[in-house]
């Protein structure tokens, strides 16, 4: 069978002249709103600018600085609080609910549509809601606690419960995101398995053990990283619920990068801290996918 004749160069040169024509526009956006603005970040990050004065280059003197802050050691410590409560609650939330939806249930395509709904709600009009189930004079929760004849409590107004109430939101917010991946997951395993595994006597419990959870490995890691990209960056429902407090309890690192850079105008410090975040997220996701030699994959 004779091999057909390479095109003319030309024709490949124009080809890639059409390619680089269609691809501009997202190219020319990603230069303009991306590329240039992480550049730019980098360096007002080694200079002292108020937005009104020349910026004045300062080298490392702003991550020197930030490591001599105490509030940054806290709005640290608060997000990573803030994560280590969201991902792995969110996933185990998520997961279970994926698990019940999967069932050959009444109305569950109705419901998947349910539980997807908070996720494409706006954060604002989520936070106000939970603000009024929350509010220790007539809110939801409290009225309830009082009808069991249980302590009520300030829930946005305590050091102790504030950030709790804000992951507990959070993870009801985005649960469906995380329901709907893993039931992709869940519809890609092998039926076989589990009809082996119950030729085998093995119960529901095992067969979720041994088939289900070892084969959602690759989905559990990709929701894990969303998961926790979003919960580093965690923003609105600090600003909308607490404004950072009470005494900065819940104060995280965007929030604190926000108010640098625009109440406290330190737009250099807040690149700094920009970047320090990045490198949190950095040093995590790498982390997260050097545990794949682990996962189990369905063929």
């Amino acid at each position: 069978m004779s091999m057909g004749r390479a095109r003319p160069a030309s024709l490949r040169r124009a080809e890639g002249q059409w390619a680089l024509f269609f691809l501009a526009p997202n190219l020319l956006g990603f230069l303009v709103f991306t590329a240039f603005p992480v550049l730019a970040s980098l360096a007002l990050s080694l200079t002292r600018w108020d937005l009104i004065t020349p910026p004045v280059f300062v080298g490392v003197g702003n991550y020197a600085l930030l490591l001599r802050d105490p509030l940054f050691w806290k709005v640290l410590f608060n997000t990573v609080y803030y994560t280590a409560g969201t991902v792995p609650l969110g996933i185990a939330v998520s997961l279970a609910f994926a698990v019940a939806l999967n069932e050959p249930i009444r109305g569950r395509l109705g419901l998947r549509a349910v539980y997807f709904m908070p996720v494409v709600s706006s954060t604002v009009a989520v936070a106000m809601v939970w603000r009024w189930i929350y509010s220790p004079d007539f809110g939801l929760l409290n009225y309830l606690l009082s009808y069991l004849h249980l302590p009520v409590t300030p829930w946005l107004a305590s050091t102790t419960w504030a950030m709790p109430a804000i992951i507990v939101m959070s993870i009801w917010k985005d649960m469906g995101y995380g329901i709907v991946i893993f039931l992709a997951g869940l519809q890609g395993i092998p039926q076989h398995l589990y009809d082996a595994a119950a030729v085998d006597g093995a119960s529901r419990w095992q067969q979720f053990w041994g088939i289900t959870l070892p084969l959602l490995s690759p989905t559990t890691f990709f929701v894990s990283v969303v998961y926790a990209i979003n919960s580093f960056q965690v923003f609105g429902q600090i600003y909308m619920m607490t404004q950072g407090g009470p005494a900065h309890a819940t104060s995280t690192m965007v929030y604190y990068i926000f108010q640098n850079a625009f109440q406290f105008f330190k737009m250099g410090y807040a690149s700094a801290l920009a970047w320090i975040l990045f490198a949190v997220v950095f040093l995590f996701t790498l982390v997260q996918v050097r545990y794949q030699s682990t996962w189990v994959h369905y063929e």
